[in-house]
């Protein structure tokens, strides 16, 4: 089982914004971060019928650096627009899978592949960059909070 830690955490109020940071954040299950864009149901695609995973996304420091490495392109972990950024685990892996976030407990849904509209908000290059590492979409399970610094850990099969 792997584990990895919790390198920042980002929400937006509203959407297109450019994701702040968090000293702490109040995770809610069934719902998302409070603060964030998608918690209110106010983010670009909040119209779209709620699916699994829009609770909280998850992102690897490993992949903007890559991506950085890979094309030149440098973004801003905030650009992203991920809620958690993420060191030492590998996320595609946890698709599938309980993991907990500090105190707080998910259920990796599935990839966070990078779309048109971060694109769009970011620059030429970032879809095809962040291809098959763009991070996790999950749903909390349990709430509570998360912080920098929180380790990361897989817990085991969605199932069981």
């Amino acid at each position: 089982m792997q584990s990895g830690s919790v390198v920042a955490i980002f929400t937006a109020g509203e959407a297109e914004a450019l994701p702040s940071p968090r000293d702490v954040v109040n995770a809610v299950a069934g719902q998302g971060l409070e603060g964030d864009r998608y918690f209110d149901e106010g983010g670009t695609f909040s119209d779209n019928p709620r699916s699994n995973g829009r609770d909280i996304t998850l992102v690897e420091a490993e992949a903007v650096e890559g991506l950085a490495r890979d094309t030149g392109i440098e973004l801003e972990p905030a650009e992203t627009r991920r809620n958690i950024l993420t060191r030492g685990v590998a996320l595609n892996d946890l698709v599938g899978r309980r993991f907990a976030v500090g105190e707080v407990e998910c259920v990796g849904r599935r990839l966070c592949d990078p779309c048109s509209h971060l694109q769009k908000l970011t620059q030429p290059g970032v879809l095809k960059g962040l291809a098959n590492r763009g991070g996790l979409r999950a749903d909390i399970v349990r709430g509570g909070v998360i912080r920098p610094g929180d380790e990361l850990r897989e817990l085991g099969s969605a199932d069981g």
